[in-house]
C-alpha cells in the first residue's frame, strides 16, 4: 500500500506527535510569557527602555545556549535532554511568576530560560529525522512550519486577550504549565535512544563531516536575514504607500502566508534537493522584492512579499533535509543547533542594519536592495557548489544519493526553520 503523502501523513507517528504537540505548547508558552513580561515591566517601572530590555532577553541569551550548549544534544541521551531542559525552564518560569520578584532576579531568569532554549531545539531537531525517517521527515517539517507560525500569532493574540482578564503573574504561571506538560508529553511518548555519541563510540569511522557542503549550507542559512528585512520596514513601508495600519498587518501576514504555501509544496512535491537546486531557490526568493524599488501598491507589495516567502521557506526546508547527510549523528546536534543560531542571528543583523539604511534611502529601495543582494549572493553560493574540486570532479556525488527530497538521506536533518521556532526558523 503506498504511503500517505499529505502534510499531516507524519501525525500517524506516535513518537512524532509527542515532539509535534509539546513544541506547539512550548511555543505558545513563550509568547504569551512575552507579553505578560513586557506588560509586567512597563507597569512596575514605566520605562519603555527597560521593557524593551526584558523583551530582548527572551532572544539574546538562546545565542549562547545554541553556540556553547548544542553540544549536550550529542552528550545525552536527547529524549533526556528535552525532558531535563523543560524543567529547568518550567522552574524558572514559575520563580518568575512570583509576585514581587525584584526585576534583576526576574531578568537573570528570563536570561537563563532563554539560553535554555539553546538545548532544547537543539536536541529536538537531532531527534525529529530518527522519530520520523524517509518521506516523512520533509513532510514533518512542512508541518513543524505550519504549525509553529499559527502557535506564535496564537500565543500573541492569545497573550493579549488573556491579559485583559488574567493578572501577569498567573500568565507567567500558565507558561509554566506549559513546560512541565511538554516534559510530560516527551517524557511519555517519546522512546529512549542512547546518547548519539556513546552510540557511535565517537570514532571516526562511523561517520566524516562533508565540510564543503556544510559550509555551503551555513552560507544558504545565513542568507535568511535578507528575505527576512521587509517584516523589518513593514510600518515605514505601508506609511510610504499611504497605507494605514491595516496595510502594515497585510504586510507582515504576507511572508508567513507564503512560507505556509512554500511549506505544503515542499511535501507535496518531490523536488530534487541538492545544495545547486537550494541555491536557485534563494536567488528566486530575493528577486521579487526587486520590485519594492518601484514604489508598487499594496496588493502588489503584498503578491510579491508572499511570493518571496515561498521560495524562501522551500530552499531553507531543502537545507534542512541535507545537513543530515553531510553530518555524521553523533555531531549532528551540535551543528544544527549552531545553524539555527546563525539563523537566528543574520536575522536580527540585517533587519538592525536594513533599519539604519532605511532612514537614509528610505524603505521602498533597501528592501530592493536586500532582494538584490541576496539573489547575487545565492547565485555566487550555487557557482561556488558547482565549481569542479581542486584536482577531481564535480560535487555530483551528493545530488545522486539524495536525487529527490522525501527520500533524502539517511535518518536525520535539521532546523526551527523558520521558529523562528526555531526553524520554526525565520521569526
Amino acid at each position: 500500500m503506498a504511503e500517505r503523502r499529505g502534510i499531516t501523513a507524519p501525525l500517524r507517528v506516535r513518537e512524532f506527535r509527542a515532539l509535534w504537540f509539546a513544541e506547539l505548547l512550548s511555543v505558545a508558552g513563550d509568547q504569551l510569557a512575552r507579553v505578560a513580561l513586557a506588560v509586567l515591566v512597563f507597569d512596575r517601572t514605566s520605562s519603555a527602555a527597560l521593557t524593551a530590555l526584558t523583551y530582548a532577553l527572551t532572544f539574546v541569551p538562546s545565542i549562547l545556549g545554541g553556540f556553547l550548549l548544542s553540544g549536550l544534544a550529542d552528550r545525552f541521551p536527547r529524549r533526556a535532554v528535552l525532558v531535563v531542559t523543560d524543567c529547568v525552564r518550567a522552574g524558572l518560569a514559575l520563580l518568575m511568576a512570583v509576585p514581587g520578584l525584584p526585576l534583576p532576579v526576574l531578568w537573570a531568569c528570563v536570561g537563563l530560560l532563554s539560553v535554555a532554549s539553546g538545548p532544547f531545539k537543539a536536541a529536538s531537531m537531532a531527534l525529529l529525522p530518527q522519530v520520523v525517517p524517509g518521506e516523512r521527515y520533509a513532510q514533518a517539517l512542512a508541518l513543524r512550519q505550519v504549525t509553529g507560525q499559527g502557535a506564535q500569532l496564537a500565543g500573541f493574540a492569545g497573550g493579549g486577550a488573556l491579559l485583559v482578564v488574567l493578572e501577569p503573574h498567573l500568565a507567567l504561571g500558565l507558561n509554566a504549565l506549559t513546560f512541565v506538560v511538554s516534559a510530560i508529553l516527551v517524557r511519555t511518548g517519546v522512546r529512549h535512544r542512547p546518547a548519539a555519541s556513546r552510540a557511535s563510540g565517537e570514532t571516526a569511522g562511523e561517520g566524516t563531516t562533508d565540510r564543503r557542503k556544510l559550509v555551503t549550507l551555513y552560507a544558504l542559512v545565513s542568507l535568511v536575514g535578507l528575505y527576512v528585512v521587509p517584516e523589518g520596514l513593514a510600518a515605514p513601508y505601508a506609511d510610504g504607500l499611504g497605507a494605514a495600519a491595516i496595510g502594515v498587518g497585510l504586510l507582515l501576514a504576507a511572508d508567513p502566508l507564503g512560507s505556509v504555501l512554500g511549506a505544503w509544496l515542499v511535501a507535496r512535491f518531490r523536488i530534487p534537493a541538492s545544495p545547486g537546486i537550494a541555491a536557485g531557490l534563494a536567488l528566486a526568493a530575493g528577486l521579487p522584492l526587486l520590485v519594492c524599488d518601484l514604489v508598487p501598491g499594496l496588493a502588489l507589495s503584498v503578491l510579491c512579499w508572499a511570493a518571496s516567502g515561498v521560495f524562501s521557506t522551500a530552499y531553507l526546508v531543502q537545507t534542512q533535509t541535507m545537513v543530515v547527510d553531510a553530518v555524521p549523528d553523533h555531531r549532528l546536534g551540535t551543528v544544527m543547533g549552531r545553524l539555527a543560531t546563525v539563523l537566528y542571528c543574520s536575522q536580527g543583523v540585517a533587519v538592525l542594519l536594513a533599519g539604519l539604511a532605511a532612514d537614509a534611502a528610505g524603505p521602498f529601495r533597501v528592501i530592493a536592495a536586500a532582494g538584490l543582494l541576496a539573489a547575487v549572493l545565492a547565485a555566487a553560493v550555487g557557482i561556488g557548489w558547482a565549481r569542479p574540486r581542486r584536482g577531481g570532479g564535480p560535487d555530483s556525488d551528493f545530488t545522486a544519493h539524495q536525487s529527490l527530497l522525501p527520500m533524502a538521506g539517511t535518518s536525520s536533518q535539521r532546523m526551527d526553520c523558520r521558529d523562528a521556532s526555531a526553524l520554526s526558523m525565520k521569526v
